[in-house]
């Protein structure tokens, strides 16, 4: 009952966020899913913001924070897998319910210019997530390494993990590009995707 509950509420996080991500793009008229950040649909000036951050994307972290929490319960005792789902739990988590929080300004202001507390909140937490998550992932993957039950999903969070932090490293190196959009999606899904990876091991393994 308890690997069930875990399983539903990993996977209800994630469908909210995904669902919030889309439904965010359509809302705004000229959004460019492609050069705009996620941040951008649901920035402090924007019409239907509010309602994207606290009917989609807190919701969403508070979700995903508890399903972390309950997760590493399911595992085998190993300090790496605990260390791991902490970090998810609260640069994923935690992190997801802040930037709803606090959102950015209009725009997410890239230049930086006199930046408001919400937009310097946002940042902040933005960079430890897209930091620490990744490395969160292969922690955990190690963690699981020698676990018989757990070695194809050990392999799929190194591999998560490292693919992760390459577009987490393009990003990075070019605030600017045009593709900006495209490359955040593109590391949001990995999350995504292993937080529904092991949301299914863990029903299938209960």
């Amino acid at each position: 009952m308890k690997a069930k509950i875990t399983f539903y509420t990993g996977i209800l996080g994630a469908f909210l966020f995904v669902v919030s991500a889309i439904v965010g793009g359509i809302l705004i008229e000229n959004y460019s899913l492609t050069s705009q950040y996620i941040s951008e649909s649901y920035a402090s000036n924007t019409q239907y913001g509010k309602a994207l951050r606290f009917l989609g994307y807190i919701p969403s972290g508070i979700l995903l924070t508890i399903f972390s929490f309950n997760a590493l319960k399911h595992f085998q005792p190993s300090k790496l897998t605990k260390i791991g789902f902490i970090g998810i739990a609260i640069f994923y988590g935690l992190g997801t319910i802040t930037v709803g929080l606090f959102p950015c300004d209009s725009g997410c202001n890239k230049e930086f210019i006199n930046p408001s507390f919400s937009q310097i909140i946002h940042n902040s937490v933005g960079l430890f997530t897209y930091i620490f998550v990744p490395i969160s992932i292969i922690t955990i993957g190690i963690g699981l390494k020698y676990q018989s039950n757990y070695k194809k999903l050990s392999k799929r969070a190194i591999l998560y993990g490292m693919v992760s932090i390459l577009f987490v490293f393009i990003l990075f190196l070019n605030p600017n590009s045009k593709y900006i959009g495209l490359y955040q999606r593109f590391i949001e899904t990995i999350f995504i995707l292993w937080i529904i990876a092991c949301a299914i091991a863990i029903k299938k393994n209960s």
